[in-house]
């Protein structure tokens, strides 16, 4: 769940929306406190706090005396200085612990009477503070959004009858072989599926590629670069003419750069390329024997074999699980119609295109494609940050109905997990956490996939065929 310590800004805007107010007092330990709430739109509130006179003055003495009892004046042992002198010399500062004592607790007894779940951090405005008078003052705070829960219980998913065939491991074993493959050079003319090491220059338009594209450096000049003879590998059209060459060899390759080419400006348009051939090599897979397996650690291949067949069952294990999740959440969200706080979802928002512009920058995409579709990578980052925060709200709702809470020893095995992964010492992960207040996102995370090991527990599924895998 979204709660007040995880430092969401709060934003003064006020959205459109119904305005409705409600009024509320009450007493504790003297303190009365008169409360306004108006509604600025959807899960956006403006609390009008006052605090009574009496409980004003109360918090002056207070504060007061506890200056008097520690500060230090000219003269005068700790402790002893005339309250008159006290109060000259510090008048100020007993004002503003005064304040700030009476925001706190009005504050959390207006959110308390009011039964608001406040989100983010409130923005508070002082209104008018003097001694004898009524302390006023002004909150304005998001709330979690108010929903009606959806029957949860029994909801329907399809969980796929899979297990890992002998075939899976086939193929596994192959990923692995290619992984030991080796390169051998070979004196004959290029064959489909070799590999060649080439000298290349590319033009477009009787022009090096850079004027058309400057960005396309590589397109441009390579030298000893590698490339896999076969169809579409690199620039479609571009090896199969390399066929029959042999090292040594010069070619001139005609290419028509595809109508969705990766760089724009050479789109639909053609391109000329002198071509060296240096080397021919020929790929070749190293024999399923037990040396092989030895090469990964295994004893033998039988053992790789079952070492693989637990690795392709786990992931599979994985997969289904996840889809099963994926499946619950969308028939939760389906389920619930509500607004969402602002701030959250603005700030969610920045952090899915964070991660977005980050993949695509490991990817190799430029900066000026980013830049061209930030309006598409902002739209596609507000739907899943909404979709992420309404499943946040509703996976704690349903913790709170059910009395589903994370108990210590799983944030700390949490935590050793993670220094484990980051190879830190537990004490620097605790650290590294408090500093970013990065324990209640991890309490969510296992709080949401305890709930979600609920749901999938109590839904209703229906088993079927597993789909092609290759």
């Amino acid at each position: 769940m979204f709660t007040t310590n995880l430092g969401f800004p709060a934003h003064r805007s006020a959205a459109p929306g119904p305005r409705r107010d409600a009024r509320g007092a009450f007493a504790s330990k003297g303190l009365i406190v008169n409360v306004t709430v108006e509604n600025l739109g959807p899960c956006k509130k403006l609390l009008r706090v006052e605090v009574d006179a009496p409980a004003v003055d109360a918090a002056l003495e207070e504060i007061m005396q506890d200056f008097q009892k520690q500060v230090r004046l000219p003269g005068f042992r700790p402790g002893k200085a005339p309250r008159h002198l006290v109060v000259k010399a510090y008048a100020p500062q007993i004002d503003e612990e005064a304040r700030r004592k009476l925001v706190s607790e009005g504050y959390r007894k207006a959110v308390a009477d009011q039964k608001l779940r406040v989100v983010g951090q409130p923005d508070i405005e002082e209104i008018h503070f003097a001694k004898g008078q009524p302390f006023q003052f002004a909150v304005t705070l998001e709330t979690a959004p108010e929903f009606e829960l959806p029957d949860y219980k029994g909801l329907p998913i399809k969980r796929e009858m899979a297990v890992v065939t002998e075939e899976d491991i086939e193929r596994a074993l192959n990923v692995l072989r290619e992984q030991r493959a080796t390169y051998l050079d070979v004196a004959r003319p290029v064959q489909e599926g070799d590999f060649v090491v080439v000298n290349y220059t590319g033009t477009c338009d009787d022009k090096p590629i850079t004027e058309t594209a400057p960005t396309a450096r590589g397109l441009t000049e390579k030298k000893d670069f590698w490339l896999h003879v076969a169809k579409d590998s690199f620039i479609p059209g571009f090896t199969e003419q390399l066929v029959g060459a042999g090292a040594g060899e010069k070619r001139t390759l005609n290419v028509n750069f595809p109508a969705d080419f990766v760089a724009k400006e050479l789109a639909g348009r053609k391109g000329v390329y002198e071509v060296e051939v240096v080397q021919v090599k020929e790929k070749v897979l190293p024999e399923l024997n037990d040396e092989f397996a030895k090469s990964f650690g295994a004893e033998d291949m039988a053992k790789l074999r079952d070492g693989v067949r637990t690795d392709l069952q786990n992931e599979l294990n994985y997969k289904i699980k996840r889809s099963a999740r994926d499946q619950l959440v969308r028939e939760l969200l389906a389920r619930v119609n509500c607004e969402l706080p602002e701030s959250i979802v603005l700030s969610e928002t920045r952090n899915v295109v964070y991660d977005i512009v980050r993949e695509n920058q490991q990817r190799g995409v430029s900066k000026e494609t980013i830049e061209q579709q930030k309006d598409q990578i902002f739209s596609v980052a507000n739907n899943s940050a909404k979709d992420r925060i309404k499943a946040a709200f509703v996976l704690g709702r349903i913790a709170e109905k059910e009395g589903i809470k994370v108990e210590q020893k799983e944030l700390t095995q949490r935590v050793l997990m993670l220094a484990e992964q980051y190879q830190l010492k537990p004490e620097q992960m605790v650290k590294q956490l408090r500093d970013r207040n990065g324990f209640g996102e991890i309490e969510e995370q296992i709080m949401s996939a305890k709930v979600l090991d609920f749901l999938e527990l109590n839904a209703k599924v229906e088993e079927v065929l597993p789909t092609a895998r290759t």
